[in-house]
């Protein structure tokens, strides 16, 4: 590919690269194959709205995640990853746009219909058209995709997440959710004491966690993917400490799995997080729970 090869560039933060990103995402690439130009996905390392205004903003995705979601669903498809800083904050609209255009290459822009940018947010999509059209630019607005009556967005699905509805969130996403992370040493309680190997997941401190629950998963790690039930919370019956753990126990054999990269699908909440009077008892729940995670993969095999 020829360094000065124009892009057709996707606009938004991508948090989730949910439905409707993939909207945006794949008329990117319509239009790139059309134009003989190089299809990008432009997003920023951090969420603008944290940044702007200091409160944290739990995210679906990281960076990486994006960046590999997006990649794995259009092949071909750059992904450039943009600092937002104070400069980018305060930014003037029209200024973006130049930028886009003389360090980014853009020849094509796609955006949705409620993207917001430039200082205080005083860009809109019908600004971008008009820019777009002043600088010789092609642009395309896209309109809201929407499932049953509801507009697919990463405020929803979060909301679906903090709830447990994982299932449903997998449908505004297109796929499961997912958190990725190294693969830590915990207390080898579940080894030890409950007879099963487990992972325990560092999450990245921005990345949301779903409700506290038991779920039925499957861990991705050492190029393997395992069936899994998994924790997330402060495991009341073992822990003291309080803090929030995502916590696998795999459902077949796995090797020496410490320090590896892992990435924990969540299919369906089994039941809400609860302490138990002993280990012994926790144990026969793990059990159980195996059990009904491993019945709902079987049911869920296409």
């Amino acid at each position: 590919m020829e360094n000065n090869r124009k892009r057709v560039i996707a606009l938004g933060f991508f948090d989730g690269v949910h439905l409707g990103h993939q909207a945006l995402l794949r008329r990117a690439m319509e239009r790139s194959r059309e134009r003989g130009l190089t299809p990008a996905m432009v997003t920023f390392d951090r969420s603008p709205r944290e940044f702007v205004t200091g409160l944290p903003v739990p995210l679906l995705t990281t960076a990486a995640e994006r960046r590999r979601t997006a990649a794995a669903l259009f092949p071909g498809m750059e992904v450039v990853v943009v600092p937002f800083d104070r400069a980018m904050m305060t930014m003037p609209w029209e200024d973006f746009v130049n930028f886009l255009q003389e360090e980014y290459r853009a020849g094509w822009l796609v955006a949705g219909h409620d993207f917001r940018f430039g200082h205080k947010n005083s860009g809109s999509a019908a600004l971008l058209k008009e820019r777009a059209q002043l600088l010789g630019l092609g642009c395309d607005i896209i309109p809201a995709v929407e499932m049953d009556g509801i507009t697919v967005s990463s405020t929803h699905i979060r909301s679906l997440l903090e709830k447990g509805e994982a299932e449903a969130a997998a449908r505004f996403l297109g796929r499961p959710f997912a958190i990725a992370g190294p693969v830590r040493h915990g207390k080898r309680i579940g080894t030890s004491q409950l007879g099963r190997p487990t992972v325990n997941l560092v999450p990245d401190s921005r990345q949301l966690v779903p409700a506290f629950g038991v779920y039925a998963a499957r861990a991705a790690v050492g190029g393997r993917s395992y069936p899994a039930v998994t924790n997330v919370g402060v495991r009341p019956t073992v822990d003291t400490d309080g803090g929030v753990t995502v916590e696998s126990h795999l459902l077949t054999g796995a090797p020496e799995l410490y320090g590896a990269e892992c990435r924990v699908e969540f299919l369906s909440m089994l039941r809400p997080e609860r302490r138990f009077g002993s280990i012994d008892a926790l144990r026969e729940q793990i059990a159980r729970d195996a059990e009904a995670a491993l019945a709902y993969l079987e049911h869920r095999k296409p």
